[in-house]
């Protein structure tokens, strides 16, 4: 194709597939989150489904990209009560609002049910099922696709080159997610960590909404800079483990030549 022959569409290439990687994180932080509530052996399946239907919805959405550049366009404006500003309401606003707040509102639910408890049950871990988890999965991928697509369309100008992007950065998302999924669900700290970032998240879709601007990049290096100061807790932790302290001790006292 004649558009790959010029070296500006693979420089536009390389950075629209890596603003996807950093993007996808969020996405993948989610998935593996929810994918830990399937069972060990269908947990696999669960993440492979998850991004090949956001790697879908994103292709799905770039092929509707006049509808995407429209979604801008004000279906309904309010009057602002006491003030005498105007507030228009668009297809985009709908779909960033609905999904922050259904973000933030199964984050917490994570949250609360992990410091109350109440996935366990008297025979263990309560499971659930691949369809539910699919499902939930699907809904948060329609909300970072179309997020991610309308960050695509300011960054390449043909179709083609996004949906190679899409593909490409799907690709290594899908190659790591697998380590990403088990460091998060092995470390409960990290886990919480990461519900924190999920809930802010959410409520970055629903500021945006709201036609407040935050610049994403403030909040990537805050999420950045907590998981660094968390890996560093995780080795002091480690590194000054006080059972391992108590048995080294033990074995001193039963081996006096130790």
């Amino acid at each position: 194709m004649e558009i790959f022959a010029n070296p500006d569409t693979w420089i536009s290439l390389l950075t629209l597939t890596f603003m996807e990687v950093v993007l996808g994180i969020d996405n993948i932080v989610f998935i593996s989150i929810i994918v830990g509530r399937l069972p060990v052996d269908q947990q696999g399946k669960g993440r492979t489904i998850g991004l090949m239907l956001a790697l879908v919805f994103r292709v799905i959405l770039l092929l509707f990209i006049s509808w995407i550049v429209g979604a801008n366009t004000a279906l309904v404006t309010i009057n602002l009560p006491l003030t005498e500003n105007m507030f228009d309401v668009s297809w985009r606003d709908i779909i960033l609002f609905a999904g922050g707040l259904f973000l933030i509102a199964k984050s917490t639910t994570e949250i609360h049910n992990k410091l109350e408890g109440e996935e366990e049950s008297e025979g263990g871990k309560v499971y659930s099922s691949l369809t539910q988890v699919i499902i939930q999965i699907s809904l948060v991928d329609i909300v970072f696709s179309f997020d991610s697509i309308l960050t695509a369309v300011g960054l390449a100008q043909h179709v083609e080159i996004m949906i190679v992007a899409v593909i490409l950065a799907m690709g290594i998302m899908l190659a790591f997610s697998k380590y990403v999924s088990d460091f998060v669900n092995k470390h409960p700290t990290v886990k919480m960590l990461a519900l924190s970032f999920l809930i802010l998240i959410g409520f970055m879709l629903v500021i945006e909404a709201l036609h407040m601007h935050v610049p994403k990049g403030y909040i990537y290096f805050a999420m950045f800079f907590s998981l660094l100061v968390e890996i560093l807790n995780m080795r002091l932790r480690k590194k000054g483990d006080p059972v391992k302290l108590r048995q080294s001790e033990v074995r001193e006292e039963g081996n006096p030549m130790a």
